[in-house]
Order: C-alpha cells, then structure tokens, then sequence
C-alpha cells in the first residue's frame, strides 16, 4: 500500500484530497482538502466523526446546526506563517463552509464520542513555538494540542526552511502498549514555496520492515501508520505541512531513534 496520496484535480466540490481509514489501513485519522472558488458552498455531515476545519488560505463563513461564525481569515497563503483560523465540529452535526474568497480548506476528522459543542479556535488561540537547533529549526502553530479539548484529534502545522529536516531527530508513536509512546496515525499535508519545490520524506520502522522514501509534492499527502518519518526540505524551496494525528489515548507520547537523538541535545551543532 502506497503513504502518498498525490493531489487530485478538484471534483465537483472542490476536493483533492481524500485519505480514509479505509484508504490508508488504519483506524483512526481521516483527511480531506479542498479548493473552494469565491461564492462556492460546501455542506459536510460529520456523522461518527469529529472535525477540524483549518482555514489553510482564504476567508470563509461557516455554519453548524447551534453555531456560525461568519467572515473568518485573514491569511491569504500559509507562508504568511501567521496561524490560522479553524472551527471544531462536534460528531453528528452538520457544517456548511461558503467560500468568501477563493479558499483552501483542510477538513481533519477522527472518530468523535463527547458533547462537545462547536466551536472557533482563533488565531490568538493557537500556541506558537519554535523547535530544534542549527538546520533543524522550525516554527510550530499547535491548533488543536492534546491540552485543549476535543475527543480524538490532534492538529499541528509546521514551517521548515529551505535546506533544513524536521520531524527530526527521528521519533515515532506506534506502541499501544507502552509506557513512553502513545500509538498515533498521522498525516502530512504538504505545501511548498515556490510551489513547484518537493521534500523527501522518509518512514521507516528499528526492524525496516517499513522502510520508505517519498518525495512529496504541493498538495500531496504522506500518511504515517507506524515508525519514524523524518521530513528534509531541499535548497530553494521552503515547506509547509499541515499534520493530523490520532489514536485510542489522546496524548502525544513519542520516543527519540536512540541513534540520532543527540541532534536535539547540548551536542548539536558540534565540531567535526
């Protein structure tokens, strides 16, 4: 089974993209985006699901059955690197998305069991955070973190510069039953600019009986069901990637590969 899902022309709603968990053969985390032209209307049912709407560019007006939020956005591409604005959509419940400029929009969605009501997650409500050291540095936007509410997701957004990794030093969360790591399916939205760029993009498990590389490109989807997957960004082209996880205990518990975690200690840089 192939971990990329390339980007598809826009169907009759919009859509290129379309991971389930049919389609990636896990059970937790789906992922839809969608282009959306000034005007256009989309209606999604969130059946057993919870979503996460994520504004990633463009302005919207969005409904649920008990809640609107009308004229939301301000960033009109991601490489703005300003967070965005996205609304939580509780399971059986209904959200319809009017596109109030041309708009790219992420729908993330997991299974969802609470009464938690709809809601907008602002700007202003999202953690901003910069990681890592030397050529793996990058900037973080948590907008749905595992200390803010919701039943099984949780969102993140990531800036890598041009000839830098992230999701680095290698770690991974696949372990169910374990003390230091919680099992996490996970996506990677990729987006590049200039957008013609591509990253390379590895996942791979201790035994390798995992063990691949991609190179995804704009709008292109890298699942991750198991192992590490560290991302390296090449000269010239900086990356943006919208990441969705979730699994049977919503925390986010991973492991360092013993073999590189010193990249993220005292050590790192050191001479050669």
């Amino acid at each position: 089974m192939s971990l990329i899902s390339k980007v598809q022309q826009p169907d009759s709603n919009g859509r290129i993209q379309h991971v389930t968990p049919e389609s990636a053969g896990w059970e937790y985390v789906g992922f839809d985006a969608y282009l959306l032209k000034k005007g256009q209307t989309l209606t999604l049912s969130s059946g057993e699901k919870e979503l996460c709407l994520v504004l990633v560019a463009g302005l919207a007006s969005v409904k649920t059955r008990h809640a609107e939020f009308p004229n939301l956005g301000k960033r009109m591409s991601p490489f703005e690197r300003t967070p965005p604005w996205s609304v939580y959509v509780p399971h059986h419940d209904e959200v319809q998305v009017t596109a109030d400029s041309d708009l790219e929009l992420a729908v993330c969605n997991a299974p969802g069991s609470g009464n938690l009501p709809a809601r907008l997650i602002t700007p202003e409500d999202v953690g901003v955070e910069r990681r890592g050291k030397g050529r793996n540095q990058r900037l973080v936007h948590n907008i749905l973190p595992d200390n803010k509410e919701a039943d099984s997701l949780l969102v993140v957004e990531v800036y890598t510069d041009e000839g830098a990794t992230s999701s680095y030093p290698s770690h991974k969360h696949d372990e169910k039953e374990s003390a230091d790591e919680t099992y996490l399916e996970e996506t990677y939205y990729h987006r590049f600019d200039p957008e013609p760029g591509f990253a390379m993009q590895r996942v791979y498990t201790d035994d390798r009986s995992l063990d691949e590389c991609m190179a995804p490109y704009n709008r292109d989807v890298v699942t991750v069901p198991r192992g590490y997957h560290p991302v390296a960004t090449l000269a010239g082209y900086d990356n943006y990637y919208l990441n969705v996880m979730a699994g049977p205990v919503r925390l986010w518990k991973f492991t360092w590969e013993k073999d590189h975690a010193w990249v993220n200690s005292d050590e790192y840089p050191r001479s050669r």
